[in-house]
């Protein structure tokens, strides 16, 4: 299912390679977090879930908004990422979390379960990379956002903290 979902995803943003080599790398860095942390096979599946369709709602908010900031992609995410899920056959437990998960990625202050936790410290390792974000910005995020013992380590090394 989940190589469906990939798939299913890089087709919906067809044309837009940068975007999903995007989720191709948080999805490659979340899996490896998740593994590396030893989270349950549910908690995995779910967070690969999540992590390949964390943006889903970006071109819906670049067309609606003109603007495709992390509040408006939280706001319009869930509910293409519920039509998709549904259409895919997950489980409606699943979708439900997955949902909660997008619509939360890009608020820090309530991480509520390790696949949210994981799923943050996967997309900015994404985020300080592409937004070519300073070594002091990098240490910044390090200290007020990594938890995950696999995260930090990823971090550190990847930018020489």
């Amino acid at each position: 299912m989940i190589n469906q979902l990939h798939l299913a995803m890089i087709g919906l943003y067809h044309g837009d390679a940068e975007r999903i080599q995007h989720f191709c790398k948080v999805h490659s860095y979340a899996k490896l977090i998740a593994e590396s942390e030893q989270v349950d096979e549910k908690c995995l599946f779910t967070l690969e879930a999540a992590a390949l369709t964390h943006d889903i709602g970006i071109h819906l908010c670049e067309e609606k908004y003109g603007n495709c900031n992390g509040k408006l992609q939280e706001k319009e995410g869930p509910a293409l990422a519920e039509k998709l899920l549904g259409e895919l056959g997950f489980d409606r437990d699943v979708s439900e979390r997955v949902q909660y998960l997008i619509a939360h990625h890009h608020t820090y202050d309530a991480i509520d379960a390790i696949d949210y936790q994981i799923l943050v410290e996967a997309d900015f390792l994404v985020n300080i990379m592409e937004g070519a974000l300073s070594k002091e910005s990098a240490r910044n995020i390090y200290q007020n956002i990594f938890k995950t013992t696999c995260g930090k380590k990823i971090c550190r090394e990847m930018f020489d903290l």
